[in-house]
């Protein structure tokens, strides 16, 4: 049985008897003539033999006054479990505490072998209280004379001091503190919202002048506003949190100065020491896991920087591997990096703490739910954009023609491909889309060739008119454009004999590929010219279908004098 000063000791302030002073004696002489590995499971065994021997409960039961631990309880008398005997002290005491005609020191020990009674004699009546028999008293190792009077010192104890706690001027005592702590509390609450719209202001005044920001790897990732909405909502999170700390420990507080209440602030306290102790207890043993995370993300930083510079240089010509382009080092140094960073987690993870736990196993199940439902489309498009990147279909900055849509490549991701169109419109591609389709691109000659891009047209001329007419036509209205190129010739080829007409193919070749348009509508507008100044008609393929001897189509010189006139 423990003293209720001291709950973690067995006894009630008694000293051990004679008997038991030996045997503890004898124990500690033959202990340290073996090994603690030997000792200790033999302890451990025997006093569990113990226990068992004695009927001893496994866990101990209390005999509370008040809400408060008063003596211990570990076997009862007969066939009377702990329990059932804490309960009935418990209930007896209450009524004797509350009873002020009762003195604590009614309390006597009457021998009624093999029994040991506890009981209350007043005015000459003995009344029978709790009984101990030597079966009881071995549970802590002492006779069974030597627990009853523990219990009764206990018992006394305890009612005085339940009495002590309860007394008016307990009361008093304990409204005026809890008076004084919930001033104080009103005068912290005052000061540190005060505080929070200082601390508020300064935030807004500070991130206004530095115009702070956030970057990450040479890009801006947040702007000034956004650091300081960021730190509003840090602030406040704070704020709030700290509040409802103070006001959480606040309660127990109030509640240990009222003696109906101190069990409850009791418990309150004990949960909150316990949560701290956990978590100091737990970041104490984290941090070698800790440390050992901090070599792993250095050594995976470093890494990937150096796996950075190297492709850098691969991507300015610096450093050359045969049969391995400029321009799949971006894209590849993009792989490899997100490649060391999975092995970084990989073999970081074991070190997190609670990687272990449940809320992990979920989380990760979660994940590969996820990834299980969008892995199909997403592999396909990483696959596709992978094919993409190392057959060098295009690269950013060509201009190209995917699926009928004209555009400079803006950007070549893993899942999309980014086209702006002339008219300044993005398009984004899937890559499992563009990995199906045909792809032109007109800057590839230049690039890779050294070679202009040539951009043909094909018009239906009469079989009236002359081939050679034709040919000299077409090839001056070729020459007359702005943007041709003078490395290579234009030239004409005749592609097939139709019913009624003949199509002539013209091919132009032009500096730029960017002008691809442009340089194709001011040939368009040549060969309109060209034709009309020498009177020969273009037929179109639909003419023949309906020409039934009307007047020719070609323009009159003084037509489209008149008509630039009215524009």
């Amino acid at each position: 049985m423990a003293a209720p000063e001291r709950p973690s000791r067995p006894i009630f302030g008694a000293v051990p008897s004679r008997g038991g002073w030996r045997r503890q004696l004898i124990a500690l002489l033959l202990g340290l003539g073996i090994l603690a590995a030997i000792g200790a499971p033999f302890v451990a065994n025997e006093s569990a033999s113990a226990q068992a021997k004695f009927g001893c409960s496994a866990k101990p039961e209390w005999i509370t006054i008040g809400g408060r631990r008063v003596a211990e309880v570990r076997g009862g008398p007969g066939v009377q479990s702990a329990g059932t005997v804490a309960e009935r002290a418990t209930d007896k005491l209450a009524k004797l505490a509350n009873d002020y005609s009762f003195h604590p020191q009614a309390f006597v020990l009457r021998e009624d072998p093999p029994y040991t009674i506890i009981g209350v004699e007043h005015q000459g009546v003995f009344s029978q209280g709790m009984a101990i028999d030597d079966r009881t008293a071995a549970c802590f190792g002492k006779s069974r004379q030597a627990l009853a009077a523990d219990y009764r010192d206990s018992f006394q104890r305890g009612i005085l001091r339940f009495r002590d706690e309860n007394s008016l001027a307990s009361w008093l005592r304990g409204t005026a503190l809890a008076l004084l702590v919930l001033g104080i509390y009103i005068l912290w609450l005052r000061f540190q919202l005060g505080l929070n719209r200082s601390i508020k202001g300064w935030l807004i005044s500070r991130t206004n002048e530095r115009r702070l920001g956030l970057r990450l790897g040479g890009s801006k990732v947040l702007d000034s506003t956004q650091v300081a909405a960021v730190l509003q909502v840090a602030r406040q999170v704070l704020q709030w949190a700290l509040l409802l700390l103070v006001s959480y420990l606040l309660i127990p507080l109030l509640l240990g100065f009222f003696p109906p209440t101190q069990a409850i602030a009791a418990g309150l306290r004990g949960q909150v020491l316990g949560l701290v102790g956990r978590l100091i207890g737990g970041l104490i043993g984290a941090i070698p896991n800790l440390l050992s995370i901090a070599v792993i993300l250095m050594i995976t930083l470093l890494t990937i920087r150096a796996s950075h510079a190297w492709f850098k240089a691969l991507d300015r010509g610096s450093l050359r591997f045969p049969g391995f382009y400029a321009e799949w080092a971006l894209p590849t140094s993009r792989l490899v990096s997100i490649f060391i960073t999975l092995i970084g987690l990989a073999v970081a993870f074991p070190y997190l703490p609670g990687s272990d736990s449940k809320a992990f196993q979920g989380a990760g199940l979660l994940l590969g739910l996820l990834a299980a439902l969008g892995s199909s489309a997403v592999a396909t498009n990483i696959i596709s954009g992978l094919m993409l990147i190392y057959t060098r279909a295009y690269k950013e900055g060509d201009r190209v023609e995917i699926n009928g849509i004209v555009g400079v490549v803006q950007d070549r991701a893993l899942l999309v491909t980014r086209l702006q169109t002339p008219r300044n419109e993005l398009v984004s591609i899937p890559n499992a889309t563009v990995i199906g389709a045909s792809v032109v691109n007109y800057s590839f000659s230049r690039r890779e060739i050294q070679q202009p891009v040539a951009l043909a047209t094909t018009i239906t001329i009469g079989y009236e008119v002359p081939w050679r007419q034709v040919h000299g036509l077409m090839l001056k209205a070729a020459s007359s454009i702005e943007g041709a190129s003078n490395e290579l010739r234009p030239y004409v080829l005749q592609t097939s004999l139709n019913d009624f007409h003949i199509s002539y193919e013209l091919t132009v070749f032009i500096r730029d590929a960017d002008s691809y348009r442009q340089c194709l509508s001011a040939l368009l507008a040549a060969l309109q010219d060209q034709f009309a100044a020498a009177d020969v008609e273009i037929l179109s393929p639909g003419y023949h279908a309906i020409r039934n001897g009307n007047r020719s189509t070609v323009p009159k010189p003084d037509q489209e004098a008149g008509s630039a006139g009215t524009g």
